[in-house]
């Protein structure tokens, strides 16, 4: 299909504010960006916030902060349609000087009777076309008496609509499966078909890219398009995403809005390769990509028919290889404001950042979403640490051999210069060999004692950061609790 503006890309990203931008909305914002700027195009954003009724508080700016955090910058915009308005009544009244719409005086409780005939018959609830023909004199009659009305489209009853899809191919819908769509509704404002079609027009759009429950649609658009006497653009519907039982994405499958998904930690960067592969791809291997790698990539040649499938577990390892992939100082300042939202608040704030760098290098390549760093490393901040006594004592041994596990290590380190990962490995190995113990018995115990944690990062790194009056003061509690359970048992 050839559209009025040759040769330049022109895509728009057009949300309704009636909820916060789901993964399913910013990855049509995404693909559309890509091909605008794999194309040299512009890529615009409007706002269709026509439907009144169900417009929610703060969702603009939610859909303007989820697109700038991904980086998915427009270059015009946002365009409000209902700064609109008149744009759209004038071009319904075109359309009813040209034969293409007609003024339908039919009350709600008139429709609601329709809908509930067609129910019963097993007919699909379309209008039944009672207003279509009306005589004129009535039709002014109407309008001079202020009867409430909208502005249908004069769907043809016979015949089919065709339009290429670029993802699908040719889509055919037989007219007299279609409805009379209202186009302009009784209190003025337009539905999304005229809007829609109008401001594609207007903005010189040359390709609509969109979720494919909008399939439906374009017939409509398609023939109201050709009764203004405009060239449509061209169409590509994006196939849709399910969740890995297969069943339509929702909030059951986890977190669906985008801000969700910056508040759990995923890096920006991590959620936009992931979402470029939710039915686009390069080949069967290749999933790691840069911003700059998926501009020169995308084409709408390897945008795929079927339902993709959004898998959390991949999100995660995609996550965590991006959260590796950070150097030291772009890892802490990710983290920090995990670090302080999370972390209780017998903590003081604000965190020691020299600290908290210090701690997120033993974190980093363990961390797979930044909402874990905190409950990782609460006991490098808390004075204390808590645990099941039981943690302390490892297989094959008892009470007294922990105890002496902890008795020699803090006669091993007492007096240590240097307080060291290196030093204190050097210092506490040999007592493995010297008790007849495995590196695995005596470093749980440590481990248990200094961290209150069966896992943790590595032993002696670990220790270095902690520093030697956390971990003497641990080990000697660890020791006194290791007494106490001794004497009950022998008692």
């Amino acid at each position: 299909m050839a559209n009025d503006t040759a040769g330049s890309i022109r895509v728009r990203f057009a949300p309704s504010p009636t909820g916060h931008p789901h993964v399913g909305n910013i990855r049509t914002a995404l693909f559309n960006w890509l091909f605008a700027r794999h194309g040299g195009g512009t890529f615009l954003l409007r706002i269709e916030d026509t439907d009144t009724a169900r417009r929610v508080e703060g969702a603009v700016e939610s859909i303007t902060d989820g697109l700038q955090w991904l980086g998915l910058d427009w270059d015009e915009g946002p365009v409000f349609q209902s700064d609109r308005l008149p744009l759209y009544r004038d071009a319904a009244d075109a359309l009813i000087q040209r034969g293409a719409a007609y003024r339908c005086f039919c009350t709600p409780e008139r429709l609601e009777q329709v809908r509930e005939d067609k129910a019963r018959q097993h007919l699909p609830p379309r209008y039944d076309g009672r207003c279509r023909d009306l005589d004129p004199a009535e039709v002014s009659s109407g309008i001079t008496s202020g009867t409430p009305s909208v502005i249908r489209f004069k769907t043809p009853r016979h015949g089919e609509t065709t339009f290429e899809d670029l993802i699908r191919g040719p889509v055919t819908f037989e007219n007299a499966t279609l409805n009379d769509y209202v186009l302009l509704k009784s209190d003025g404002y337009p539905t999304y078909h005229l809007a829609n079609v109008v401001d594609d027009h207007d903005m010189r759009v040359t390709h609509i890219m969109r979720a494919d429950e909008w399939i439906s649609s374009t017939p409509l658009h398609v023939m109201l398009y050709s009764s203004f006497g405009w060239n449509p653009p061209q169409f590509a519907h994006l196939p849709m995403i399910l969740g890995p039982d297969k069943a339509k994405l929702s909030k059951r499958h986890g977190a669906t809005t985008v801000i969700e998904y910056r508040e759990q930690g995923y890096l920006p960067e991590a959620l936009f390769n992931f979402l470029a592969l939710l039915g686009w791809s390069l080949d069967d291997k290749t999933e790691l990509f840069n911003r700059n790698e998926l501009v020169k990539a995308f084409t709408l040649e390897r945008v795929g028919k079927t339902a993709a499938v959004f898998d959390r577990t991949k999100l995660d390892w995609m996550n965590g290889v991006y959260i590796r992939a950070l150097d030291i100082e772009e890892f802490a300042h990710h983290a920090m404001p995990f670090l302080e939202r999370d972390l209780p608040e017998s903590v003081p704030r604000p965190i020691d950042r020299q600290y908290a760098r210090r701690v997120l290098t033993l974190l980093q390549e363990r961390t797979k979403v930044l909402s874990e760093v905190a409950e990782l490393s609460t006991f490098f901040f808390e004075d204390a640490v808590s645990y099941p006594e039981q943690q302390l004592i490892q297989k094959g041994m008892d009470a007294s051999k922990v105890q002496q596990v902890i008795r020699t290590v803090l006669a091993a380190v007492d007096g240590l210069e240097k307080w060291e990962a290196e030093t204190l490995e050097s210092s506490i190995r040999p007592i493995c060999e010297q008790l007849g113990l495995s590196p695995r018995q005596v470093f749980g115990v440590l481990r248990v004692a200094v961290t209150g944690r069966t896992a943790a990062p590595p032993l002696f790194d670990t220790m270095e950061v902690l520093g030697r009056s956390h971990c003497l003061s641990r080990l000697t509690i660890a020791y006194r609790r290791m007494e106490d359970s001794w004497s009950a048992e022998i008692g």
